[in-house]
Parts: C-alpha cells; sequence; structure tokens
C-alpha cells in the first residue's frame, strides 16, 4: 500500500483519534454561530443584557468556581443516571445507541458525549438573552425526538418518556443545577477554608434563581421549586422515576442490554489512538471523578445506585481521603485544561467573561 493510500486509510478509520479530533474545534459545541456572552448585548431600555442569571447570583458563584468547571459533568452524569426517564432515552435514542447497535461505537464516542455537554449548556447559564433563547430552542428541537412508551420493560406502571416534554425537561434541568450545587459545597474550595455548604438562605436563593432556567426550557410553571424545601418536595411527588433497576439497560424490543452491548462493541473497536479517550472519559468522568462524586453525595442517592451500607462509607471515606487531590484538580493548569477539553473555545471566553463581571460585583451582594 502507498503511503498516500495508507493516510487516506488512516482518516477515514472511525477508530482513530488524533489530537486535533480529540481537542474538537469551536463547531463540535457551537449552534448559531459564535454565542454572545452576558453583558456585551442591551436590552430595548437600554440595560445590560445579562441573561438568565447574571453577575452577583448564586448559582454563577456556584458554576464559575474551578470545582465547578471541572467536576460538572461527572457530578450531572451521576445524579442523571438515577432518572429513570434519562436513561430511556440515552437507551432508546442517543447516538451511542445507535452506534451500538451498527457496531461502530467507539469510547472516543462515550468521551465525546461527555465532552459536548458542558460546553453546550455554557450559553444558556452565561450568555445573553438571545444566546440562551437559542441554544434551548435548538437542544429541545433536538430532544423531540426523544421519546418513547416504555421507561422501563419491567416496571409498565412507569408509563413513558419525553426529553422535550415538561415534566422531563425540568428534571433535566433541575438535576443539572442541583448538581451543581452538591459539587461546589463539597468540592469548592474558598476563602483559604474547606469546601462547606452554604448558608440555608444562599441555598433557598440558588433553587430560587434556576426557577429562570427551568423556565427557559419549558418546565411547567405550577411545578417549578423556589426553595430547598420546595425541591425536596418534588423529588419526593416523584419518587418513582428515581432509583436502580437492572431491567432500565434492556431494549424494549429485545430485551438485550444497550450497557453490554455498547461496551462490548467499545472493546472490540478499540485502538491505540483512543487511549486519551479513554482516560478522560474511562478513567476521569465515568471513573475516578463519578466515585468521587458518590461519595459526597447523599446517602439515598448512594443505595439508589446499589450502594450497600459498606460500600457507601468506604465512599465517602475515599473521598473525604481525596481532598488534596480535588483540591490539586481545581488549581491553574489542570483547571484550564479541563475548560478548553470540556467546555470548548467559547465555552472557555463565556467563563472568562462571566468572571470578569462577576469579580465586580461587591462580595456578598446577590443580584
Amino acid at each position: 500500500m502507498s503511503a498516500v493510500t495508507d493516510d487516506h486509510a488512516r482518516q477515514n478509520d472511525f477508530r482513530i483519534v488524533t489530537k486535533e479530533r480529540l481537542d474538537g474545534t469551536a463547531q463540535r459545541w457551537r449552534r448559531f454561530g459564535e454565542p454572545a456572552p452576558a453583558g456585551t448585548s442591551q436590552h430595548e431600555d437600554g440595560t445590560p443584557d445579562y441573561g438568565v442569571f447574571g453577575p452577583g447570583s448564586v448559582v454563577w458563584q456556584v458554576l464559575l468556581h474551578p470545582a465547578t468547571i471541572v467536576f460538572q459533568y461527572a457530578f450531572q452524569g451521576l445524579l442523571q443516571s438515577t432518572y429513570k426517564p434519562v436513561i430511556a432515552g440515552v437507551r432508546d435514542h442517543d447516538p451511542l445507541s445507535r452506534k451500538a447497535l451498527k457496531g461502530t461505537v467507539t469510547v472516543f464516542d462515550l468521551f465525546e458525549r461527555g465532552q459536548r455537554n458542558s460546553g453546550m449548556h455554557a450559553p444558556m447559564w452565561l450568555g445573553d438573552t438571545g444566546t440562551a433563547r437559542r441554544m434551548a430552542k435548538h437542544l429541545s428541537n433536538i430532544h423531540t425526538k426523544v421519546a418513547g412508551d416504555i421507561i422501563d420493560v419491567d416496571s409498565p406502571e412507569l408509563g413513558g418518556y419525553a426529553a422535550a416534554g415538561p415534566r422531563d425537561a425540568m428534571w433535566a434541568a433541575l438535576t443539572e443545577m442541583h448538581s451543581m450545587l452538591w459539587l461546589y459545597e463539597n468540592f469548592a474550595f474558598r476563602g483559604g477554608g474547606l469546601p462547606r455548604r452554604l448558608t440555608p438562605g444562599e441555598r433557598d436563593q440558588y433553587i430560587a434563581e434556576t426557577a429562570a432556567y427551568c423556565r427557559l426550557v419549558g418546565a411547567p410553571d405550577d411545578e417549578i421549586p423556589t426553595s430547598m424545601a420546595g425541591l425536596k418536595s418534588l423529588y419526593e411527588k416523584y419518587d418513582l422515576l428515581f432509583g436502580k433497576s437492572e431491567s432500565m439497560a434492556l431494549y424494549p424490543q429485545s430485551r438485550e442490554s444497550f450497557a453490554i452491548q455498547m461496551f462490548t462493541t467499545m472493546k472490540k473497536n478499540f485502538h491505540r489512538s483512543q487511549l486519551p479517550s479513554l482516560l478522560y472519559a474511562g478513567l476521569l468522568d465515568h471513573g475516578l471523578f463519578r466515585q468521587l462524586a458518590a461519595g459526597a453525595s447523599s446517602g439515598k442517592l448512594r443505595r439508589s445506585i446499589g450502594m450497600g451500607p459498606v460500600r457507601s462509607r468506604i465512599a465517602v471515606i475515599a473521598m473525604k481521603a481525596s481532598l488534596p487531590l480535588i483540591w490539586m484538580m481545581q488549581r491553574g493548569r489542570f483547571e484550564r485544561h479541563y475548560m478548553r477539553l470540556m467546555w470548548g473555545p467559547d465555552g472557555v471566553r463565556l467563563i472568562e467573561s462571566a468572571r470578569e463581571l462577576q469579580r465586580q460585583v461587591p462580595h456578598g451582594r446577590a443580584r
């Protein structure tokens, strides 16, 4: 085979992952052109357009911390893995599932799915109002196809799911936002001290601020919580939709396991160039980071993912023993590397712009 033919074959081999493909360009995250950062445009009355949240909000305080930038996807993924309609949507409609059925899924696909997550949410959290609305509409249009009559083949009483429907859109937003609060309170070193909880008032304000984001994605107004107590009551109302079920991974038509098929195919399609993807997706985001997140979670969540009392205690101890490592991972070079890798070039710009606005707000002043 000639060198030219060999190069062409490599370029068309879906298994091969170059550094350029791993990093991705802005187009991996960007939709509808370059996003406008919050504060760079104006409302009709001439006031700055800060988008959904804005400087001084507790949400920005939480979201912009380096710990959140590094661990956001792992925490969100863990909490959302306990919401059964999300798992059903991935099983039936996600590109990972479609590629698994075709026999072409790779560990890079798992990495890229997580990679796009944070960066495609950033315009809604850190952009101006127009930017936030455009991205929300885009994601809603995509999720319209993510619907089915069966959440769990062995629990037909749960009914169906619709990712763009009011209930499931609301829980997608709430699990995103709640997981970031939980991350911040357990992993964010600040003020020279260890990670710690916000005050009850700050926690209620955080949930109250998330209401605007819930409305943006189409959540029903009469159910959107505005306090921690309201969020707790909502979890209790929808308790049956949370938890672990061995049959959740079974395709309704064939009862074959999506998870087994996906990971078996990934193993078959593995190529040494995928090692960095395996490091980020398998060992960090879905591995170490997910285990640390479990140790920082509630006992109820750990039970819902199948941890017994002993494993649960070990997870908590391991997380606390890992605090020096967690501190290092939210510092300087590692945080900057993960920001670019997982949030993309536009996400970096949105984060840096929002941090500058946040620095201009006197400490402790809410928006």
